[in-house]
């Protein structure tokens, strides 16, 4: 069989935007510097009141659709990750096929629907499902559309309302792919936690100092479960590591515990062992917080090294571009750091074909995933298509006062009635209920 993997990718932001400096810290009374340098943000993406995670999935697909000449007998999947769904029982994937097929000539009618639901994993783990139902050969020469979409939001006054988002990521898996070729082996760390869920209720309940500990547990056991079949896991392996990104502040103390396991037994640690000293091994202690301490004390040091801080600049800061600048998208955020270090790299032209990224995902609840991808021969075109800096630099500007209406609008317990900010055009927004107060959307010219 060919490789399989992602073909083509893009992206829709919300339209709105929330300057978290200017705008969003003086009306919390705080200083700028906690959201742009603690958190590593600097504005979240909103939905415009006749967005929702249908049309932003929907305009993200058209446009994938559209740009690879693809019509609706080409596709046999579409799988839709979320966890902002608004029904219980009709998954978001039938309502974004509804909206290409007012668009496409042809239907769906013969390609499997589904919607996954693993906190922000769904969107990787619906990856996953492409990639065996591909490499199963169950698919007829049929590619699969797998659609990241989410709004993510907090009650008003949640510590984790500065980290709010909103956008979709479509991403077409197909054979002989032209962007990405997914690794057959993968590596998984999971457990029953309680970091952060939403029990038939829209806005989440978090723990956030246990959400960062559990997401850093899962990460180190989906590593190791990972080199368990790669093979041991070096940092010059790979060229980039895009990781799943709730906000900027939460993958720093990811890639540092990354970069202590990807260099230990090697030169590097070596090379730093003068300075810092070697890596503390557990088997060298009879007491579990002695060990524990002395990691803590030689993760502050290693921080500190300058080959931490090149490897950082170089494999990590460049996949966190593009989430600085639209917050957390739930089930798109590893997909956006994709997307983020991969047009670094054509800015910076940087050749990456034939070159490796490691991959790490992550869903409260929790689950975390590790595998390796190698980036293809005409990765270019692909990325020359993104448009996602012009769609950023569009977007409006809200006033704090705006930004508490258009978070009513889209609060499932209020109904709010005011107008677009946004003057829709080219893509699908929603436009009322139907009979059964399902929501209906339509295609503006």
């Amino acid at each position: 069989m060919n490789s399989v993997g992602i073909d083509a990718v893009a992206i829709h932001a919300g339209k709105l935007r929330l300057d978290l400096a200017e705008t969003f810290a003086p009306a919390k009374g705080e200083d700028p510097e906690k959201y742009t340098k603690g958190l590593g943000l600097h504005a979240s993406s909103f939905p415009d009141v006749e967005e929702d995670i249908v049309t932003m999935g929907a305009n993200a697909a058209h446009k994938l659709m559209t740009r690879k000449g693809l019509e609706p007998d080409d596709i046999g999947r579409i799988d839709v990750a979320t966890e902002s769904a608004f029904d219980n029982s009709k998954p978001v994937s039938t309502y974004i096929a509804g909206c290409l097929e007012a668009v496409f000539e042809g239907d769906f009618h013969h390609a499997n629907k589904g919607e996954r639901k693993f906190a922000c994993i769904s969107g990787t783990q619906s990856l996953d499902d492409a990639y065996n139902w591909i490499r199963a050969g169950r698919n007829r020469g049929r590619a699969a559309l797998v659609i990241a979409t989410d709004t993510a939001l907090y009650a008003r006054g949640d510590a984790g309302e500065a980290t709010q988002g909103a956008g979709a990521v479509a991403m077409l898996i197909a054979e002989d792919p032209d962007l990405v070729e997914l690794s057959l082996e993968q590596g998984f760390g999971s457990a029953d936690e309680t970091d952060f869920l939403k029990p038939n209720q829209q806005f989440p309940s978090v723990d956030g100092k246990r959400s960062v500990q559990v997401y850093l547990a899962r990460m180190r056991e989906a590593l190791e479960d990972y080199e368990s079949v790669a093979g041991d896991v070096r940092a010059e392996d790979f060229v980039y590591a895009p990781f799943h990104t709730p906000f900027p502040g939460m993958v720093r103390k990811a890639a540092l515990l990354a970069y202590r396991h990807v260099t230990r037994d090697t030169e590097i640690e070596d090379s730093l062992a003068a300075r810092i000293g070697r890596q503390p091994r557990a088997e060298a202690f009879d007491d579990e917080d002695a060990f524990f301490e002395s990691v803590r004390e030689y993760m502050d040091a290693l921080k500190e090294t300058e080959q931490y801080q090149e490897w950082y600049e170089q494999a990590i800061e460049p996949t966190l571009d593009i989430a600085r600048h639209v917050g957390n998208w739930y089930t798109g955020s590893v997909h956006i750091a994709r997307a983020s270090a991969l047009r670094n790299a054509r800015e910076n032209g940087i050749d990456m074909a034939g070159e490796s990224l490691l991959v790490g995902s992550y869903g409260s609840g929790a689950q975390a995933e590790i595998h390796a991808e190698t980036v293809r021969e005409n990765w270019t075109e692909e990325i020359d298509a993104l448009d996602i800096d012009d769609q950023l630099a569009a977007r409006r500007d809200i006033s704090f006062e705006e930004y508490e209406e258009i978070h009513d609008v889209h609060n499932h317990d209020k109904e709010i009635d005011i107008d677009a900010f946004t003057t829709p055009s080219e893509e699908f927004i929603r436009d009322g209920l139907g009979p059964m107060d399902e929501r209906t959307y339509r295609y503006v010219e």
